[in-house]
């Protein structure tokens, strides 16, 4: 059976692939904006200010718990049904959650219900995002050319910065045109009530995509596995907890320099609320960019050698980050989070093909989707906390320096034990298998 797919074809897929995680990425960013922001005040007002930012981080950690159950059983149905229907269902739990977040009363409305259902929808956000990942890196690298999964599995991997720009554009537009007090009050729910509009988009281009050729001669050869999950711990468990301990590197340098460090230069440093956004969204633009040319430099080089580079970069960055940022000077702030920022995308630019192809396409998107968000619990849900009871206990950011240097030396190690998947044979499955030997 032919897979052969046209140029149009193949660009309306990286446009989806692209739009749903976007969306989606938006929609999981703007809550750690949030919970940075205004979290603390709204749903834990008894607390001190810093108890108050660390459980409002503590509900943005729930959405990373969960995202695994959500590999788990997205990955599941996408294992077995296919991946555009999961990759709908995941938009439609996530968008939905988000909006209802923006709804949810203040503590002093309804007490202590509030913060259950901040942390409930959160959950909920995980879930989706859990399914989001893999089933869209998967829909763009299955339909790539040969030699340009890199390049196919970029478009998906630009969700993140498009979705952090647009979702922290928003808050700071929202910042400059209202006072604080209405800012608290209800502005910030406009971000999450806007993700309605993106979720009817986002769901129109879904829904006019096509299976992937892949998946589809898998389906037609009736070579599915009956429970992929339990399959892919079989068959290949020394892959999957090596790519989710490679992982956590990424969503650590992501989350402490996005969402504590905003945390930090607004609260401990006193930088603007206007000042750190705004070089969070440069940062974040220029990871963009960066995102896109390291994927495709992995398809020349290999994701393997890109990845490596990425965490020896990230050491050697770990404590000039907190030493630019600490001298509370915008430029030099600016240039602390760029570099971090680029550190990271070395890393998550070649993860979109290096993971899909470590895994065979009977288990591909439960192995993929999994290793992503199990790092997640560590790199984004608790690397935020460790950061802010580190600077709390000590009143130093040195700790926090250390603490980025050995999960950095963890990715290291397991990058090492990997084998390099660049050349594999992507269309039968076995993705963690070299044409040659």
């Amino acid at each position: 059976m032919s897979t052969a797919v046209s140029a149009p074809s193949r660009n309306r897929i990286a446009v989806a692939s692209f739009i749903g995680t976007a969306i989606e990425f938006y929609d999981f960013y703007i809550y750690g904006t949030a919970a940075a922001l205004v979290f603390g005040k709204l749903f834990f007002p008894s607390f001190s200010p810093a108890a108050g930012v660390l459980l409002s981080l503590a509900t943005f950690a729930v959405g990373f718990i969960a995202r695994p159950l959500g590999a788990i059983l997205f990955g599941h149905f996408g294992d077995r049904l296919g991946r555009k229907r999961m990759l709908i269902a995941s938009l439609l739990v996530m968008g939905l959650s988000t909006v209802a977040i923006g709804l949810v009363p203040s503590f002093a409305s309804i007490g202590v219900a509030a913060p259950i259902l901040l942390a409930a929808l959160r959950f909920l956000q995980g879930i989706g995002l859990g399914g989001e990942w893999g089933g869209a890196v998967l829909l763009a690298t299955e339909y790539a050319p040969p030699g340009k999964r890199g390049l196919y599995s970029a478009f998906p991997q630009l969700g993140p910065a498009v979705g952090f720009v647009l979702g922290n554009a928003l808050f700071l537009i929202l910042n400059a045109a209202m006072s604080p007090e209405t800012f608290q009050s209800w502005g910030w729910r406009i971000p999450f009530l806007a993700s309605a509009v993106l979720l009817v988009v986002g769901f129109y281009i879904r829904m006019k995509i096509a299976e992937t050729p892949v998946f589809q001669a898998a389906l037609d050869a009736q070579d599915q596995a009956s429970v992929p999950f339990l399959e892919l711990l079989r068959r290949q468990p020394l892959q999957l907890v090596l790519a989710t301990c490679s992982f956590i590197l990424a969503f650590t340098l992501f989350y402490t320099i996005t969402t504590f460090c905003l945390s930090y230069g607004t609260g401990t440093l006193k930088i603007s609320r206007t000042t750190m956004l705004v070089e969070a969204i440069i940062a974040a633009a220029v990871m963009g960019v960066a995102t896109l040319g390291f994927a495709v430099l992995s398809d020349r080089l290999g994701r393997r050698s890109v990845c490596i580079a990425a965490a020896t970069v990230s050491i050697l960055w770990a404590f000039p980050l907190f030493w630019l940022i600490n001298t509370r000077q915008p430029v030099l702030i600016g240039i602390a989070m760029i570099v971090g920022l680029i550190c990271f995308a070395l890393l998550y630019g070649p993860m979109g093909a290096y993971f899909p192809e470590l895994f065979r396409v009977r288990y591909r998107y439960s192995g993929a989707s999994f290793a992503y968000s199990a790092a997640g619990i560590i790199g984004g849900g608790i690397s935020p906390l460790i950061a802010t009871d580190v600077l709390a206990s000590t009143g130093s950011t040195t700790g926090i320096s250390w603490y980025l240097i050995g999960v950095a030396v963890l990715c290291l190690v397991c990058l090492l034990f990997l084998t390099e998947t660049k050349d594999s044979d992507f269309s039968d499955g076995h993705g963690s298998r070299p044409l040659s030997s």
